[in-house]
């Protein structure tokens, strides 16, 4: 299944993906066959879900070009992100590589959808891609073996982890540079992951800046894997459904490069996985912005 959120005339919807014909179908709030908020189903377990999202492959076609998408799932209650994820990324970055993942947090407050602009903040001209892939948890769960991991991920998606390096720099705790507002684009869709290899295993991970590759990579290439995230992260953080596991960068940041390439207002940025999707966001400044979707509260 592949789902996404959107918003059309102030409503919030989603909508899934037609296997044979590639339209999505759906349906907003307020429509009589609407069967609920996505992230209200992830709790309910992957039964409610797919109950709806039958549903939903009922609907009339939602054209998208006629709608603004929102992220995949709208309140996680934990973003984690892993860090120095990839070897080559690891060498560029001047770290040695850890044998422990390097983990941090992101907040909701910093998420935007495809299609959102990537904001540029005025305190600094340092802010870089990170084009990675998302694992999106099903169910829930504390100290999970590494044989029981992958059946607690519902999905994947794709994230741009872009990081005002300035910022992440100034102390040995990243979590300012990884947090700026408007900085963290997920989307645009999500894909269960019945629908992928094993733990999105042998994918390729594509990022570009106007149109040109910058980075290139392979989700095999990842030192630690989604199984040994999910136990790693599990021993100590219960793990909850639509928490997500971001999952890390391969080489080819602009911050490794000489000259130093960062994005500016006016630029475009893409983030492609192989059978998940295309992310693009062009970047803009911060003052310029137009006001990102809202997202009314879910009970």
């Amino acid at each position: 299944m592949k789902l996404l959120r959107f918003q059309s005339s102030g409503r919030n919807g989603w909508a899934v993906c037609h296997p044979a014909t590639g339209a999505w179908h759906g349906c907003t709030q307020g429509a009589p066959a609407y069967p609920g908020d996505v992230d209200q189903l992830l709790r309910e377990g992957r039964t409610a879900l797919d109950g709806a999202a039958a549903t939903m492959a009922r609907q009339p076609v939602v054209d998208l070009a006629a709608v603004q998408l929102l992220a995949p799932v709208a309140r996680p209650a934990k973003i984690i992100c892993v860090g120095l994820n990839y070897r080559d990324h690891t060498a560029e970055s001047g770290f040695v590589q850890p044998a422990y993942p390097t983990l941090f947090a992101r907040f909701n407050s910093s998420v935007i959808p495809h299609g959102a602009p990537l904001l540029h903040s005025p305190l600094s001209d340092s802010l870089d891609f990170e084009g990675e892939l998302v694992a999106v948890i099903g169910t829930g769960g504390s100290r999970i073996t590494r044989e029981d991991a992958l059946s607690h991920v519902l999905g994947y998606s794709v994230f741009n982890d872009a990081s005002v390096r300035e910022y992440q720099f100034k102390t040995p705790q990243w979590t300012m540079g990884k947090n700026f507002d408007g900085t963290g684009a997920f989307g645009p869709c999500l894909v269960t992951a019945d629908e992928l290899p094993p733990g999105a295993r042998g994918l390729q991970l594509e990022t570009r800046l106007n149109g040109q590759t910058v980075q290139s990579a392979n989700t095999d290439d990842m030192v630690f894997d989604i199984e040994s995230l999910i136990v790693t992260i599990s021993e100590a953080i219960t793990l909850e459904a639509g928490d997500l596991i971001v999952a890390g960068t391969p080489a080819g940041i602009g911050h490794a490069r000489e000259p130093r390439l960062y994005m500016k207002p006016g630029d475009t940025c893409e983030v492609e996985i192989e059978r998940i999707g295309l992310l693009r966001n062009p970047v803009q400044s911060q003052h310029a912005s137009a006001p990102r979707p809202s997202e009314p509260a879910i009970a």
